[in-house]
């Protein structure tokens, strides 16, 4: 078991001084009077009656939200159904390219993924909005989503299905009632990491959006580009605000589900 000493207790306190010290002044910052983010002026809130006020930031976050929405529920059923293929299909001709290709875009360079889904549409003729950066995010985000199902279904036992298969069910019968449920949890882990990548993409997005389809990134990347305002901080606080609760909601639930499981693992054994 390793020890905490002297040197082990500085570096973790100076490691994560570095990755949330900016984060906790940023949030701080976001409630300063002054406009100038570096100037503190007094407490305020300001700032976020502004950015709920502001039409700009409140369509950019619905076109990110629906963007998101529809791009990992797609990629989800796509990679869901690619992952179902490398592992129960069995050995067929061109199953090498066929993993590579679905994998490629995890190594992929974002700035060659966004240019090549760019010239994709300018070939095509497709007008760039909002349809075009929901293909680029499912484009990227399906192998995201591919990897995490494969990994459930690797350890998938099949001899669940053999049973239901046994006792009359049809190979899709036993799939939805068998299968599924017992690989929802992954599935529903793909969909979170597909949506989360969506939400956070700014290169792709860039490259693959017109007008009228400004995801939050983009706008928060064109108001910093011109200078850091607390409406930018107030913002980023709420982002961040609504993700701690998100993790926390799901520590919660997870937590509980382990009680729960573990109250009728101990029931069970007791009543044997």
């Amino acid at each position: 078991m390793t020890r905490f000493n002297w040197f082990n207790t500085t570096t973790l306190t100076l490691g994560f001084a570095f990755l949330y010290l900016p984060i906790i002044l940023l949030m701080i910052y976001s409630f300063n009077e002054s406009r100038l983010v570096t100037v503190w002026a007094g407490f305020s809130t300001k700032w976020y009656q502004s950015v709920f006020f502001n039409e700009s930031f409140i369509n950019a976050a619905w076109v990110t939200l629906r963007v998101g929405f529809i791009s990992a529920s797609v990629a989800t059923v796509l990679g869901t159904m690619a992952a179902l293929v490398l592992n129960r299909a069995g050995p067929f001709h061109g199953k090498t390219l066929f993993t590579g290709m679905i994998y490629a875009p995890m190594v992929m360079p974002e700035v060659i993924t966004g240019l090549s889904l760019l010239l994709l549409f300018v070939s095509l003729d497709f007008t760039r909005g909002f349809w075009t950066v929901t293909l680029a995010h499912i484009t990227f985000s399906m192998c995201y989503a591919a990897v995490v199902v494969s990994a459930r279904l690797v350890t998938f036992e099949r001899s669940l299905e053999e049973a239901a298969l046994d006792l009359g069910c049809t190979r899709f019968s036993a799939f939805m009632q068998v299968t599924l449920p017992i690989i929802f949890p992954a599935i529903l882990a793909a969909w979170l990491l597909a949506f989360t990548l969506s939400l956070d993409d700014l290169v792709i997005a860039s490259f693959a959006s017109g007008p009228g389809a400004t995801t939050l990134p983009m706008k928060i990347y064109s108001q910093v580009r011109v200078g850091v305002s607390p409406e930018i901080n107030a913002l980023s606080s709420i982002l961040i605000a609504v993700v701690a609760v998100g993790v926390v909601t799901a520590s919660l639930v997870t937590k509980q589900a382990q009680v729960k499981r573990m109250k009728e693992e101990r029931l069970a054994i007791s009543s044997i």
